[in-house]
């Protein structure tokens, strides 16, 4: 059962349902880099998560008669983008093995005074590298060589802000299972920002 939607969302859909141009430019412009990361994140290249966006707003304006109104037109809208670049990444049959969140050797084995416990606790960053470009770079290159489903929980929760409620409509997976992928893509982000302020 389709829920009311709220009042600049249903303004959104009429509008782009009635062929509205300048506001159709105005969501691409604004949904467009969440949905190009969000694509990039299961396949191999920028043009081909190109070619996803694209796909997928032909697919959100064929569908809009048929948007139920059961997430944010926004949530439908990355929900689609997902889909098409899972498919596509599929076909271009990427595939990364499994690697540990956390370098296991960082931790107390199990005769340790702390077993499981860190061996040295991670130190604090400089505050003032935190900002700069270079550091933002290095985050950024760290997010992209993740694993497809890691960079796209991640991108969407601390690269564009969204809810884990929202992610979890988006990308159709459970709240554990967001958690789990955005710890270990945080963990690899971390571990990435230590190498880079070591260096």
């Amino acid at each position: 059962m389709a829920t009311a939607l709220p009042r600049h969302d249903t303004a959104l859909l009429n509008a782009l349902k009635n062929g509205d141009e300048a506001v159709f430019v105005a969501t691409v412009e604004a949904w467009g880099p969440a949905m190009l990361r969000l694509a990039r994140a299961h396949v191999a290249s920028g043009a081909v998560a190109e070619e996803v966006v694209q796909e997928a707003w032909i697919g959100i304006l064929r569908g809009l008669d048929r948007f139920e109104g059961r997430s944010s037109l926004r949530t439908w809208a990355l929900s689609i983008v997902s889909n098409i670049a899972k498919t596509r990444g599929v076909k271009e049959a990427r595939s990364e093995p499994f690697a540990p969140a956390v370098d296991p050797d960082r931790f107390q084995d199990a005769d340790g005074r702390y077993p499981g416990g860190w061996q040295t606790p991670p130190e604090p960053w400089p505050e003032q590298k935190l900002e700069d470009a270079e550091t933002r770079d290095a985050a950024l290159a760290a997010i992209d060589a993740l694993p497809p489903r890691q960079r796209e929980v991640i991108s969407l929760r601390d690269v564009e802000g969204f809810s884990s409620e929202e992610v979890c409509n988006a990308l159709d997976i459970s709240e554990t299972n967001q958690r789990v992928l955005l710890h270990r893509a945080r963990s690899k982000v971390r571990g990435a920002l230590e190498a880079h302020f070591g260096s």
